[in-house]
């Protein structure tokens, strides 16, 4: 009797120790830089609905996808392209196919007293340096080179970019005053935190292909949070989810 309660005891404390570990652990959501006052918006909304601990790690898409590849315990990776989470789909780590969750949008963005009104303004000798997201890391640089090259003005003032890991630090160049304008997505510009700073102008969508974002959930969620990533995931693609996106400014189905 005594060796079957010893057992018991055991048993309990073996149980309370995974239950405490398990909850205790936050969902962590991988975030490309454009994506991030959208999802913390989304984020909200969803701890309105579900009680759960969710952190955003909010970096460029290569250097996320370089820690995940590495073994970075997240549970959703939220790329700002395809390119990225079809990746990490086909490296094995992730759980489901990529998806897109939404369509981002280019914008000139300025805080200073300059004219944005078209990419032409960059040839302005006031404009003295141009923030762009690097192209090796960060979908939008792809995206701002690709604009610059078809509106045929890339070779005339490539001299003046100052290159940015992600959109995230382009926008702290930006807002710190380190340069006159930059390539930034809308999803900046219409957030809360930003919408009242400076001006700014959409870049054509002709000018860059589609920025198709995707989301996988990856295959550390299995060991603990798996639930609540399947949750987070479906709640991208509910009609609350879609009307959050448009309201930042990107495009849903």
């Amino acid at each position: 009797m005594r060796r079957f309660l010893k057992l018991s005891t055991l048993l309990c404390l073996i149980i309370i120790t995974f239950l405490v570990k398990t909850n205790g652990q936050p969902l962590r959501i991988a975030v490309a830089a454009n994506a991030q006052f959208v999802t913390d918006s989304l984020k909200n909304a969803y701890q309105k609905l579900h009680p759960a601990k969710i952190e955003l790690i909010v970096s460029s898409s290569g250097k996320l996808t370089a820690q995940i590849e590495h073994g970075a315990p997240y549970d959703i990776f939220m790329s700002a392209d395809m390119k990225y989470a079809e990746a990490i789909y086909h490296a094995g780590n992730a759980l489901t196919k990529p998806k897109v969750y939404a369509a981002g949008k280019l914008v000139l963005w300025t805080t200073k007293d300059l004219s944005v009104t078209g990419l032409d303004a960059l040839k302005n000798p006031a404009i003295k340096s141009i923030a762009v997201a690097s192209p090796k890391t960060a979908p939008y640089g792809v995206a701002t080179i690709t604009a610059l090259k078809k509106a045929g003005i890339y070779a005339s003032i490539k001299n003046k970019i100052v290159f940015g890991e992600s959109i995230s630090q382009v926008n702290q160049y930006q807002l710190s005053g380190a340069t006159d304008v930059a390539f930034t997505a809308l999803s900046i510009v219409k957030s809360p935190e930003l919408s009242h700073k400076g001006k700014w102008t959409a870049i054509n969508n002709d000018l860059y292909e589609p920025i198709d974002q995707g989301v996988v959930i990856l295959k550390h969620a299995r060991n603990a949070q798996l639930n609540q990533a399947q949750g987070f995931y479906q709640f991208l693609f509910s009609r609350q989810g879609k009307d959050i996106f448009k309201y930042f400014g990107y495009n849903v189905k």
